[in-house]
């Protein structure tokens, strides 16, 4: 499986086909070397630090936490990864097939190569000591995926805002962006603007239930938006856009600083 480029700011999902991607290609070789083209994508080192740190090593595996992606080097210390607003990875060969805009490039001891591409040069890459002292510094919540129903009703009940900015807030729930909520909340039938604390018990059931779904949903259509279900907003999610459910218009609002694009029928307004 290729990588496809992101369309924009990669969510859980995409995020996490980038880490079955390195999986799948660039475990257990030996690095080589690194070669740095876009410095400013670094964060606590530098092109010379970097190259020293990974000489030799390995990635041994991968773990993710929202929009990040952690790979354990062997040794000791992880590679971190945030692909901005676009990203890409691309294992290959020929070192004449480098991809355009390529801001990172591991060079592996036999022969292949490992591209990390960052078009708007606005993503991250690092080395920590410990995964979980990064995702405290970062004051990340728990990972969509990862978390329970139970610490889920409990950040609910503490949330006072609107449903649709505490899905995206990274420090309540990590790697749920725009897009997908928009897509948690049609399936659910909330609206964007709905309080959380006006949402019943089977709402935050039902909500929950279909984060899950939605998420891991996404991530076998392999991110790809054409891969999505016709019975998802998403493909929808346009000016002029009908709903798949109702067939009626679908409109847009602002939540929580964004366009939220909803079905005024299936989502209504009561209970705000």
């Amino acid at each position: 499986m290729l990588p496809r480029k992101f369309e924009s700011m990669p969510k859980l999902p995409d995020v996490e086909c980038y880490k079955r991607y390195l999986d799948a290609t660039s475990l257990h070789q030996a690095i080589d070397h690194v070669r740095v083209d876009q410095p400013g994508i670094l964060e606590g080192t530098s092109p010379q630090a970097l190259g020293r740190q990974l000489k030799g090593r390995r990635f041994e595996h991968t773990r993710r936490h929202g929009k990040y992606l952690f790979v354990d080097l062997s040794g000791d210390g992880w590679l971190v990864l945030h692909f901005g607003m676009t990203g890409d990875l691309r294992y290959f060969r020929n070192p004449e097939d480098v991809p355009e805009y390529t801001d990172l490039l591991f060079v592996f001891d036999n022969g292949f190569h490992l591209a990390y591409i960052a078009p708007r040069k606005l993503g991250l890459v690092t080395v920590v000591d410990k995964m979980a002292a990064f995702v405290r510094d970062k004051q990340l919540g728990p990972d969509a995926l990862t978390l329970d129903y139970k610490r889920f009703r409990e950040l609910a009940v503490s949330w006072r805002g609107g449903v649709k900015s505490w899905l995206m807030d990274q420090q309540s729930i990590a790697g749920i962006g725009n897009i997908y909520s928009d897509e948690i909340l049609f399936q659910s039938g909330i609206h964007p603007r709905r309080a959380v604390k006006g949402l019943s018990e089977t709402e935050i059931k039902n909500l929950y239930k279909n984060m899950r779904e939605v998420l891991h949903t996404a991530i076998q259509a392999q991110a790809d938006p054409k891969r999505m279900p016709a019975a998802w907003l998403q493909p929808q999610r346009e000016v002029d856009g009908r709903c798949p459910r109702c067939g009626g218009p679908i409109e847009t609002v602002s939540a929580a600083g964004r366009r939220a694009y909803f079905c005024p029928h299936c989502q209504p307004k009561n209970n705000q």
